[in-house]
C-alpha cells in the first residue's frame, strides 16, 4: 500500500514486507515500525462527517469549522435546496421550474427551465444598483507602457453599442464568434457583446499559429470572428491579423465578416474592404442591444483546451449555473467583496481567464486587473510588486510556474523590494503542482499566506480548495489543494474501482451528478465525451490525475496519472521529486520525467534550470541532487540521472509538456503541443537526453503540431 510521509514521498511498497526508510526533509520515519508516528499536520481532530453515500474521503475527522461541513453535506445530499441558494446570487429573468434533472447522466442540466443572460449579471445589473462609475477592469500593460481603466457604465456602453453592430450583420441566439485577441480590455468587450445576444463565443489564445487557428475555426464554424491587428511580446510584435487571414485562406469555413480592432499605439493592419469591419466603425453606428435571455443549460461558450489541434476538444459550458457558480466562488473561496480589487495573471485564452478574470469577477461586482506581461521580462521580475502596488491588489491568482520564474531571477526580492505588498490579502495558485520552496519564498517576499486549490478546463471553477468564506484554516497541510469543493463528491480510487485508504495513491474521480458550472459535454461530440470522462469508471468523472487523501479529508493531488514513475514497481510521483530537486539552492526550476532502464523498468530524468549567476557544473549539482533525493525519498529513487538545461517546455498557461519530453527520450515521434510558449527548448532537451544515450532519433522524428 502507498504510504505518505510527511506530505513529502509518495511511493508503492506492491505488498511487500521489505523493509524501506524513508528520510523526510522534515521528519524520520520508518515505515515498517512508525507507521503510528503518521504526522497529523491538521492539530486538531473536532469534528467527524459521516456522508449517506459512504465516501471514505467524507468519513476523515477535520479540524474545520461545522460551515464547511453543513454546506458540502447539504450539497451532495440535498442539492436541490443547496443550489437554489447558490442560484440565487445571479439575476434570472425566469426562475427554474426545477433545478435538477438527471435523468439522462452525465448531461446533466441544472435549473431546468431558467432564463438567463450572462452579460446582463456581469454588467447591466451593477449599473442598475448605482455602481456605474465602478470601476471594472484595470488593464495594465507594461509591454505598451499604458494603464487603462473602464468603469462599468464604459463598459456597459461598449458590449451594448458592439452587439447592436453583431446583430446588424447577422448574429443571433446560438451562434458562434471566433475571439483572436491579445490581452485587452476589447478582449472581454468581445466576449460578453457575444453573450449578450445569447450567442457563444470560442476564444481562440492570441498568438496561435495559422495552422491552430484554422481548426478551431472549421470546428466552431463561426459567424463572425473578431480580432485585433496585433500582439505584444517582449521582443516583438505578433501580427494576429496575418495569422487570421493564412487561417482563412487554408481554411474551408469563410465567416460573414471580420471585425478588427486595430492597435494603433503599436502597429495597424491592412484591412480587406468589404470584408473586414474597422472596430471603430462597427461602435460608431451606435445600435445599441439589449440583453438576450438564453435557457439556463444553453451554452455560453465553447473552449478548445491545450493541444487538441487534429481533433479539437471543445469544452462546451452551460451558461446558468456557470454565472451563479462563478460568482459566489468569489466570496465562499476568495473571500472577496465588491470593495476589492481581484487579479488573476492568466490570459483570456485559458479557462482561468474566462472565469476569474471575466466572468467571476465582473458577475460579483469586484474590479479585475488584467496584466499584458510576463513575470520577469517586460521589463524585469519586479513587476508583480508593482501591479499590486500601484492598484492596491487585495487578491492575486497566478501559477506556480510565474513565481518560480520570478524567484530565479529575483531571489532576495531586491527589484520587488522597492514597491508595497500591504494591500494583498491572499496569493492563490493553481494549475500545476507548487513546491514547498517555492510556497515559503512566495509567502515571504510578498508578505502573505499562498493557499493552493485544484480545479480543471472541465470543471471552470474548484474541485477542491481552502475555502476562506467558509473560515478554513488559512495554514493548511503541507502540500494540500483542500478539501472538496460543496458539489463534488471527491473519491480516490484503484485500477478496480474500489476505494483507497488514506495515505494510498489513486486515481481522483468525482462521483456523478457533477455540480452546476462544469462541462455539459464536447462540442459536435458527445460520444467523445462519454468515452473520454466516463467509461473508465463508469458513474464518474474521472479527472486523469493521481492523488490522495489523509486522515481528515484533505485532498493531495500529485501528478497527472501518465506523470506517476513505475521504478521496479514503485510507483514515485514526479512531483515528489521536484519537490526536492527545488530545494536545492542552485535550481530554479526543474521537470523529472521517466526513461527507460533494463532492471528497474523505469528510472527518474531530472532536468533542471540553473538560477541566475550560478557557476557550478553539473556534476557538482547532480552528485548534491542524488544524496537529496536519496536523504528525502530513499534509495528506491534511484535517482541519478541530471543535467541542466536553458529552459523546459511551458505551455503559455504555465503547465509542464511532460509528456512531450517523455516521447522524445523513448524515440516518439514528438509532436511539439501548439500550446508551448518557446518550442526552441526542445533543442536543448535533446541535447541533454542524448548525452545519457536517449533521444538517439529525435532530430528526425520531431515536429510542431
Amino acid at each position: 500500500m502507498l504510504k505518505q510521509l510527511g506530505c513529502d514521498v509518495l511511493f508503492d511498497d506492491c505488498g511487500t514486507n521489505r523493509r524501506t526508510r524513508i528520510l523526510s526533509r522534515n521528519f524520520n520515519l520508518d515505515v515498517e515500525n512508525d507507521e503510528k508516528n503518521l504526522v497529523d499536520d491538521s492539530r486538531s481532530q473536532n469534528y467527524v462527517i459521516k456522508s449517506k453515500k459512504g465516501n471514505k474521503i467524507n468519513e476523515c475527522t477535520s479540524n474545520q469549522n461545522d460551515k464547511y461541513y453543513d454546506a458540502y453535506r447539504k450539497s451532495i445530499e440535498a442539492p436541490e435546496s443547496f443550489w437554489t441558494d447558490v442560484g440565487n446570487m445571479a439575476t434570472w429573468s425566469k426562475k427554474w421550474d426545477r433545478i435538477l434533472d438527471n435523468s439522462d447522466q452525465p448531461f446533466t442540466k441544472w435549473f431546468v427551465g431558467g432564463e438567463i443572460n450572462a452579460c446582463y449579471n456581469a454588467i447591466d445589473r451593477h449599473v442598475e444598483r448605482g455602481m456605474a462609475k465602478k470601476v471594472a477592469l484595470i488593464h495594465d500593460s507594461p509591454v505598451t507602457k499604458s494603464i487603462r481603466k473602464v468603469t462599468y457604465a464604459e463598459l456597459q456602453e461598449q458590449v451594448s453599442l458592439l452587439a447592436g453592430s453583431l446583430a446588424a450583420i447577422g448574429v443571433s441566439a446560438g451562434d458562434r464568434v471566433l475571439i483572436y485577441m491579445p490581452l485587452i480590455p476589447e478582449a472581454i468587450v468581445s466576449m460578453l457583446a457575444t453573450v449578450r445576444l445569447g450567442a457563444i463565443h470560442s476564444v481562440v489564445f492570441g498568438g496561435f499559429a495559422a495552422r491552430e487557428l484554422c481548426a478551431r475555426l472549421e470546428h466552431a464554424k463561426p459567424k463572425v470572428i473578431i480580432a485585433a491587428s496585433c500582439g505584444v511580446e517582449p521582443n516583438k510584435v505578433v501580427r494576429y491579423k496575418t495569422i487570421l487571414n493564412e487561417a482563412l485562406e487554408i481554411s474551408s469555413c469563410k465567416p460573414d465578416y471580420c471585425i478588427i480592432f486595430q492597435r494603433r499605439c503599436v502597429e495597424e493592419a491592412e484591412l480587406t474592404p468589404g470584408y473586414d469591419i474597422l472596430w471603430d466603425d462597427a461602435l460608431a453606428q451606435r445600435l445599441s442591444h439589449r440583453c438576450v435571455p438564453v435557457e439556463a443549460n444553453d451554452p455560453l461558450y465553447i473552449l478548445y483546451t491545450s493541444g487538441t489541434t487534429d481533433q479539437p476538444k471543445g469544452i462546451l459550458r452551460p451558461v446558468g449555473g456557470h454565472i451563479a457558480t462563478l460568482a459566489w466562488t468569489m466570496s465562499v473561496i476568495y473571500n472577496m467583496g465588491q470593495d476589492d480589487v481581484w487579479w488573476t495573471a492568466s490570459d483570456m485564452g485559458w479557462v482561468v481567464g474566462h472565469s476569474y478574470i471575466c466572468y467571476g469577477p465582473l458577475a460579483a461586482g469586484i474590479t479585475s486587473v488584467m496584466y499584458e506581461g510576463k513575470p520577469d521580462r517586460t521589463p524585469d521580475p519586479s513587476q508583480y510588486y508593482r501591479v499590486i502596488h500601484n492598484h492596491k491588489v487585495n487578491g492575486l491568482f497566478t501559477a506556480p510556474t510565474a513565481l518560480r520564474v520570478i524567484r530565479r531571477e529575483d531571489k532576495d526580492s531586491t527589484l520587488g523590494a522597492q514597491y508595497s505588498t500591504d494591500s494583498l490579502r491572499y496569493l492563490f495558485v493553481a494549475g500545476e503542482h507548487c513546491d514547498h520552496e517555492t510556497k515559503n519564498w512566495a509567502e515571504k517576499s510578498f508578505n502573505v499566506t499562498m493557499l493552493n486549490h485544484w480545479w480543471q478546463t472541465e470543471t471552470g471553477h474548484s474541485i477542491t480548495a481552502h475555502c476562506l468564506g467558509y473560515q478554513h484554516d488559512t495554514v493548511p497541510p503541507k502540500y494540500s489543494t483542500g478539501l472538496p469543493f460543496p458539489g463534488y463528491d471527491v473519491r480516490i480510487i484503484r485500477n478496480d474501482g474500489s476505494e483507497c485508504e488514506p495515505h494510498e495513491l489513486g486515481r481522483i474521480v468525482v462521483k456523478l451528478p457533477l455540480p452546476p458550472g462544469t462541462m455539459s459535454t464536447l462540442y459536435k461530440a458527445p460520444q467523445r465525451f462519454m468515452k473520454i470522462y466516463f467509461t473508465k469508471f463508469p458513474g464518474y468523472y474521472d479527472t486523469m490525475d493521481a492523488g490522495y487523501y489523509d486522515e481528515n479529508g484533505y485532498i493531495y493531488v500529485t501528478a497527472r496519472d501518465d506523470d506517476v514513475i513505475n521504478v521496479a514497481g514503485h510507483r514515485l510521483s514526479t512531483s515528489a521529486l521536484e519537490d526536492v530537486v527545488l530545494s536545492h539552492p542552485d535550481v530554479g526550476d526543474t521537470a523529472v520525467i521517466g526513461v527507460p532502464e533494463p532492471t528497474k523498468g523505469e528510472i527518474p530524468f531530472c532536468l533542471y534550470i540553473k538560477k541566475r549567476n550560478c557557476t557550478r557544473s553539473d556534476e557538482e549539482i547532480g552528485k548534491e541532487l542524488k544524496e537529496l533525493v536519496r536523504e528525502a525519498i530513499g534509495p528506491i529513487a534511484a535517482f541519478k540521472l541530471s543535467t541542466s538545461v536553458t529552459g523546459l517546455p511551458r505551455t503559455r498557461s504555465g503547465k509542464t509538456a511532460r509528456k512531450s519530453i517523455v516521447d522524445m527520450a523513448r524515440n516518439k515521434p514528438l509532436r511539439i503541443p501548439s500550446t508551448i510558449e518557446d518550442p526552441t527548448v526542445y533543442d536543448g532537451i535533446r541535447q541533454a537526453l542524448q548525452k545519457f544515450g536517449y533521444a538517439t532519433l529525435a532530430e528526425e522524428n520531431s515536429s510542431q503540431t
